[in-house]
């Protein structure tokens, strides 16, 4: 029986096409290992949102050849450059793009069977969740992500994403309450909502934004204890998901809404939404009593100046975000900003974002000691050997945020959910009792 392994790179959104396309292989009697030098045929599941993602796929790739493994490659990187990879790396068996991960299984069959390249890439990707295929999760703990939609209907400026993935579809609200429900009955007790862009959600098939009432169904789920939004677009919050987010009970006080910058010049330039980002966030605490926003900032994105660059420094300092990232600019073809003037020198786009994850660090510590006497609900996630717990707060999404160290003598299993007094903080984790 022919052995598949599977390589995921990039986002959760990836991580969930490489549990379909494990899904797909598994029906159809593939033995499915996590050890790659055990396969015959690896899959690598590749990113291409910014070079630095690339290049980690590529080293992925390379090592794999190199091992001599037949490797199919799929995903952003094959969407993005197409032949010109095979061209670069001509051991590589097979390419399948991003909205053609429902051939996995056809493109395997033909390379077990012959040593002929195979490529299956849509010149315009039009990716639609395959609802009739059970994910095979690489790992299943006490939180999951569930997709809710992929593709991208707006233009950022800096973004590939939406030629690498096509325009926006939604799931239905009923195959994604199934699959939430699917995900508790195996003991996950957090669903994290992840898209492109998750406030977008049911205007394609319904004809208006539906994460509100999406929220509502998934509220009703017994086995489901918690709800996290992610990657949601800041012009699209409206009070409804306001509303929903602080009136249902299951849904976590916490949002994502990445904002890129705070300058509204640099904003026209990245075609994202000029409208004030303050305002925002300041209704958003108000409305939502102790709610942790978590945003991104991209800096050196071309025509920033220092003055730009001064100007999110102070946003910074006066918005106290409670979770933030930094990403440097990331000059990609086939984008509005490849071909901008004014582009900002490496070093310079280096400097920035470690003095803004420097600021960011600083403020990070005052949020996390005011934390220290207060009780705070979180999920355990793992118990070492010596009875040391790792959970997260609800303040914290898996992978991206920090965790809080728990000593207690109860006994305690993963993604038990339970209040913590917290006793101690560092610059992004914190440690407590139970």
């Amino acid at each position: 029986m022919t052995k598949i392994a599977l390589v995921s790179h990039g986002c959760a959104k990836n991580l969930i096409d490489s549990e379909l396309m494990l899904g797909m292989l598994n029906d159809n009697g593939y033995e499915i290992t996590l050890n790659e030098n055990e396969a015959d045929i690896v899959i690598v599941n590749t990113c291409s949102f910014i070079f630095d993602a690339e290049k980690e796929s590529i080293q992925s790739i390379l090592q794999l050849v190199s091992a001599g493994k037949k490797v199919v490659v799929a995903g952003c990187l094959p969407q993005k450059h197409k032949l010109e990879l095979k061209q670069a790396i001509e051991e590589i068996s097979a390419m399948i793009g991003t909205s053609e991960i429902g051939k996995i299984v056809e493109i395997v069959k033909q390379v077990e069977a012959s040593d002929a390249f195979v490529s299956k890439i849509a010149e315009k990707p039009d990716y639609n969740y395959p609802e009739n295929v059970r994910r095979q999760q690489i790992t299943v703990g006490s939180s999951s992500y569930l997709k809710i939609a992929e593709g991208c209907n707006f233009e950022c400026g800096y973004c590939v994403i939406p030629k690498l993935r096509g325009k926006y579809h939604s799931r239905k609200v009923e195959d994604i309450v199934e699959e939430a429900k699917e995900l508790g009955n195996k003991g996950v007790s957090e669903i994290v909502l992840i898209a492109q862009d998750t406030t977008s959600y049911g205007i394609d098939i319904y004809g208006e934004k539906k994460l509100p009432y999406l929220l509502e169904q998934l509220n009703e789920i017994d086995s489901i204890s918690w709800i996290r939004i992610m990657y949601t677009y800041p012009s699209m919050i409206d009070d409804k998901l306001i509303k929903a987010i602080k009136e249902l009970d299951k849904v976590v006080k916490y949002i994502d809404i990445p904002l890129q910058h705070s300058s509204s010049k640099i904003l026209e330039n990245m075609k994202r939404p000029k409208e004030n980002p303050k305002f925002l966030i300041e209704k958003l605490r108000k409305e939502i009593p102790n709610i942790a926003i978590r945003t991104t900032f991209i800096v050196g994105y071309p025509t920033e100046t220092e003055e730009d660059f001064e100007h999110l420094c102070n946003f910074v300092k006066e918005m106290k975000f409670d979770k933030l990232g930094v990403f440097e600019f990331s000059k990609e073809k086939n984008t509005y900003a490849y071909s901008l003037k004014n582009q900002v020198k490496a070093s310079v786009k280096k400097r920035r974002r470690k003095e803004l994850m420097n600021l960011q660090r600083e403020i990070s510590y005052e949020i996390n000691k005011n934390l220290v006497g207060k009780r705070i609900s979180s999920i355990i996630e793992a118990i070492d050997q010596n009875g040391l717990i790792v959970a997260r707060t609800y303040r914290d999404a898996p992978e991206v945020d920090g965790v809080v160290y728990i000593r207690t003598e109860k006994k305690l299993f993963p993604s038990d959910i339970v209040e913590v007094k917290i006793t101690n903080a560092s610059e992004y984790d914190l440690f407590g009792v139970v």
